[in-house]
């Protein structure tokens, strides 16, 4: 990175400019519990001029007439207090979200996934270097806090080990991590997260359909071998030339090998993986396996696909467990919940968005207001005529900018799902669809967005190499991984949907209403 001098005579560019109001802007917005809060009595408010203005609308599926009911009425008072609790406690992605994170947490507490994401560096030939970090990035979306924490730095590390510039190191694996926030080979808590809140969604039009945590599995498999792809090229073609040779004052240190206990450790979770795979394949392959559905022998309809959030609870937490007995970081079952109570320890903000927007979700659908803007939404899109791929992707473009002045995915998709999914469901698209054009759109921009909630930790990282790093060096050190994920994913998209191929299990494009 070129040392700029800290003169404060320096003219500021428009870009520090732009991203200045931006980042302002985006301080400027409530806590996202508060703004959900604040939604919820918007909408006590809008229900009560919309109902007085007598608005309704003919439901397109059943032709029954569709009037927005008055919350702030007695009958609105009575729901709001008789369905408080079960509004949280019903909330689709609460359970399955703490469900996974309890395994996912045992993984993480006994030293599994940080091991798992130093050996993939470790193994890598000097030439491949570059992919492998990408790679490691997008996988350990899995437990993303580990790819920001330990995944990023030691990239830089390793960069500078190997003589190059550890900056682009530091890019390269925040790319992965962030960029490719959505792109993975393994199910992670986000899969869960927002098909949940598509369900609840979906529901407003549907009340019995349901959206799968797998339902964009196949799409973002997929997507992980293309962000790998061009996030490398991003690097090693533009990033790493940009940057030159390093001049920096940091030295190169040597990077910590796995130790006897450590590789021990991985030994025993790749004999409990495996067996935990042979298991999955034995109730899955035979015609009556156990994990089949019972009548029908299907997989898609079967106890396997609804209950993926459990297996990955059990997937995570007995290789975590196995990983912890082998390498000695697991001595006694103290240090088995000690792991999963760490996991619930950070989720203690989350809980409480959960609260609000649950709120928010449930007086939406009750008002009637969610349907009354699908509907005359999706009449509006049906006279526009657009057509599938330019509104996806005016749809991906919308996601990616309200993502640069809103960063949590589950915030974002908790206001845009009861609006979008019923919309698009009614002109025929299905939630999974457009859960994952959202998808795109919330991961293009997370590597530029100063609202997403490692960015200044990321700066930090950068400044140890560059002590005139700000957020405009940041911006513009990750401005064309954004471009070309931007580019790449929506053209892979495009590709996709021309061979219409299912985006997940049991999850097509189109909706019939």
């Amino acid at each position: 990175m070129s040392e700029l001098p800290a003169s404060p005579k320096r003219k500021i560019s428009f870009t520090d400019r732009s991203l200045r109001f931006i980042e302002k802007i985006g301080n400027a917005l409530p806590d996202p519990a508060t703004l959900f809060l604040l939604l919820a009595f918007i909408v006590m408010l809008v229900s009560l001029f919309v109902y007085l203005g007598g608005v309704s609308v003919t439901h397109p599926g059943t032709g029954e007439t569709v009037a927005v009911k008055n919350l702030m009425s007695r009958e609105g008072l009575d729901f709001i207090l008789t369905s408080m609790v079960r509004n949280f406690t019903g909330f689709a992605p609460l359970g399955t979200v703490l469900v996974a994170l309890l395994g996912i947490g045992i993984a993480e507490g006994s030293g599994l996934i940080g091991t798992v994401m130093r050996k993939l560096v470790l193994i890598a030939p000097r030439r491949l270097i570059t992919v492998v970090i990408v790679f490691a990035g997008v996988i350990s979306n899995t437990a993303s806090e580990v790819g920001y924490v330990l995944l990023v730095p030691l990239a830089a590390v390793v960069f500078l080990a190997y003589g190059r510039h550890p900056i682009a190191g530091l890019a390269a694996a925040f790319a992965g991590v962030s960029g490719g926030y959505s792109a993975n080979l393994l199910l992670g808590t986000v899969d869960p997260l927002l098909s949940g809140l598509s369900q609840e969604a979906a529901n407003i039009i549907n009340p019995a359909y349901l959206v799968n945590p797998a339902c964009n599995y196949y799409f973002m498999a997929a997507s992980t071998f293309l962000v790998t792809f061009l996030g490398t090229w991003i690097t090693e073609r533009f990033v790493e030339p940009r940057l030159g040779a390093y001049t920096g004052e940091e030295k190169a240190e040597e990077i910590r090998r796995l130790t006897p206990a450590e590789r021990k450790g991985l030994k025993y979770a790749v004999a409990m993986i495996l067996l935990i795979t042979g298991i999955i394949l034995w109730g899955l392959i035979p015609a009556n396996g156990f994990l089949r559905d019972r009548e029908t022998g299907e997989i898609l309809h079967s106890p396997f696909m609804a209950g993926i959030v459990a297996i990955i609870f059990l997937a995570a937490a007995l290789a975590g467990i196995a990983y912890g007995i082998g390498a000695g970081t697991i001595k006694s079952d103290r240090d088995v919940v000690k792991g999963m109570s760490k996991s619930m320890q950070t989720l203690g903000s989350y809980i409480v968005l959960v609260f609000f927007a649950a709120q928010f979700v449930a007086y939406f659908n009750w008002t009637n207001l969610g349907l009354v803007v699908a509907i005359n939404g999706a009449n509006a899109l049906q006279a526009a005529n657009l057509g599938t791929i330019p509104l996806m992707i005016l749809f991906i473009f919308l996601t990616a900018a309200i993502n640069m002045i809103m960063g949590s995915a589950s915030a974002k998709w908790a206001i845009m799902a009861p609006v979008f999914i019923p919309m698009f469901m009614l002109i025929g698209y299905s939630p999974e669809f457009t859960q994952l054009a959202y998808r795109i759109g919330d991961s293009v921009t997370n590597i530029i967005s100063p609202m997403m909630s490692y960015f200044a930790l990321i700066v930090a990282f950068i400044q140890r190499y560059d002590k005139n790093a700000g957020i405009g060096t940041m911006v513009s050190l990750m401005l064309p991984y954004s471009i070309a994920f931007l580019i790449g994913w929506i053209i892979f998209f495009i590709i996709w949907y021309y061979t219409g191929l299912p985006i997940g299990p049991g999850a097509g494009i189109y909706y019939q209403p």
